[in-house]
């Protein structure tokens, strides 16, 4: 699809287009990145990132830190608080103690799906607010402090 062909509207076809194949494989959770669709369907950045906010007011997608997007399915729930408050249920869940050995960066970045940089950033807030103690370099992250769980309504 070039933009020569259709220069009003191409976003909208693009946007189409990836619904399509969303529809088509069931298993889809993340879309493909700007660069893809730019290569894929030879737009421009700007026509890219227009179909992605037209996913999005159409509830098919939503941003992902990091610049990429996910897909969202009708029926799914997805939990939307920051990293580190879904990293803090890690310890209740497991119900490690104070001292327990925490799950390394790595471990956590999968459980997550995110970037292991990302799960970094997290856990350093983690030990800031006095949650986690750092192992340092090459050593195990522990448990400093066991949440008291909040009830949610």
């Amino acid at each position: 699809m070039s933009q020569q062909a259709s220069p009003r509207g191409t976003f909208l076809k693009v946007a189409d287009a990836v619904k399509a194949q969303i529809e088509a494989d069931p298993d889809m959770a993340e879309l493909p990145s700007a660069a893809e669709l730019m290569r894929d369907y030879k737009i421009s950045r700007g026509v890219a990132l227009r179909a992605f906010g037209v996913l999005q007011k159409d509830g098919v997608a939503e941003p992902v830190p990091g610049g990429r997007w996910r897909v969202v399915r009708a029926g799914e729930r997805t939990d939307r608080r920051p990293l580190e408050e879904r990293i803090v249920d890690v310890i209740t869940d497991e119900r490690l103690k104070v001292g327990a050995a925490f799950p390394s960066a790595s471990v956590l970045a999968e459980r997550f799906g995110v970037s292991r940089p990302t799960v970094t950033k997290a856990l350093d807030k983690l030990e800031a607010a006095g949650v986690l103690a750092s192992g340092g370099q090459g050593r195990v992250r522990t448990v400093r402090a066991v949440p008291i769980r909040e009830e949610r309504s």
